[in-house]
């Protein structure tokens, strides 16, 4: 392998794996807060 396929496949996991936390960023989630209590899910 290349050095230039090398950095096209680096570049490539780069964007997937960015595109994923962007999404998983983005689901709605559900907080509950309350004094002394902090709830969190997705």
């Amino acid at each position: 392998m290349d050095a230039k396929s090398l950095l096209i496949l680096v570049l490539l996991v780069a964007v997937v794996g960015l595109g994923y936390l962007y999404y998983d960023s983005q689901k709605p989630g559900v907080s509950i807060k309350a004094p002394g209590v902090d709830i969190e899910a997705k």
